[in-house]
């Protein structure tokens, strides 16, 4: 009985203390460019949207409680979206990762990041390149 308690305790401690995510991707393309944004993790695929020139794409989830959520996200740009980039948006290394967001803009010369909060949090940093678009 005793560690059935103690079972039921840690349980609760996780549903308790869950971990959100939070993922923004947008478009700061020039000349008026969309950008298709698809995303998917292991548990779920989400719609494939058109973000218009300005506007961005945000989606807040829930992390596993063994810390190992994933979101692969795959951007297209340019006529006849051609020009690609894949790759992992979200990434959750433990259980002790309070989750963040992670801050994606598409720009005509690659994709940036920035992670507020979390283990992979950047501190004072600005925005850096991430990624070249595929052509």
């Amino acid at each position: 009985m005793k560690n059935l308690s103690v079972f039921l305790c840690v349980v609760s401690f996780c549903m308790i203390s869950h971990v959100y995510g939070n993922l923004r991707i947008s478009n700061e393309l020039k000349f008026r460019k969309k950008l298709s944004v698809s995303c998917y993790s292991k548990d779920n695929r989400m719609k494939t949207e058109i973000i218009e020139p300005g506007a961005r794409y945000e989606k807040y989830f829930n992390t596993n409680m063994f810390g190992t959520t994933r979101f692969m996200c795959t951007l297209r740009q340019g006529p006849n979206y051609r020009h690609t980039q894949s790759f992992t948006a979200f990434k959750q290394v433990s259980p002790s990762d309070r989750g963040a967001l992670w801050d994606w803009r598409a720009r005509e010369n690659g994709i940036y990041l920035k992670v507020w909060a979390g283990q992979h949090e950047q501190g004072g940093a600005y925005m850096h390149k991430a990624f070249d678009w595929i052509y």
